[in-house]
């Protein structure tokens, strides 16, 4: 066994985030896991841009309310104890609401060297603000 002792947050890059955004690491991905995690909490309004998983992923939601949103339209709304899995290659989207905190836990598998995350560009506010009906 091993114990990782609490990592610091740092707010996540405005490249890649609208909006407050801080993330704690969890774990790293060192073999022969291949598991990337972390604590990610978005502030209201704030949420990632379109991105997608070499390998897929799994959100699970620890505080509050939040969306998350495939680029064919689908908006899944999610609660504390609601896990969300995200398949290979798919686009989407993820973050709070426009009223509330939402923290998750974001678990990836790693294909290689690289994360596996392909970003794309920022959730424009008329998407945003549609995916919140």
């Amino acid at each position: 066994m091993e114990l990782t002792s609490v990592q610091d947050a740092f707010k996540a890059p405005d490249a890649r985030f609208t909006g407050d955004v801080y993330t704690t690491p969890l774990k790293t991905a060192q073999e022969p896991s291949r598991l990337l995690a972390a604590l990610v909490r978005f502030t209201p309004g704030a949420r990632t841009n379109w991105h997608s998983h070499a390998i897929g992923q799994t959100l699970h939601v620890t505080e509050g309310v939040g969306l998350v949103v495939s680029r064919d339209g689908t908006v899944i709304r999610v609660r504390a104890g609601d896990t969300v899995w995200t398949p290979p290659g798919e686009e989407h989207w993820h973050g709070g609401t426009k009223g509330t905190v939402m923290c998750h836990v974001a678990m990836t598998e790693i294909p290689g060297q690289s994360d596996g995350t392909t970003w794309l560009e920022p959730v424009t506010d008329e998407e945003y603000s549609a995916a919140q009906q």
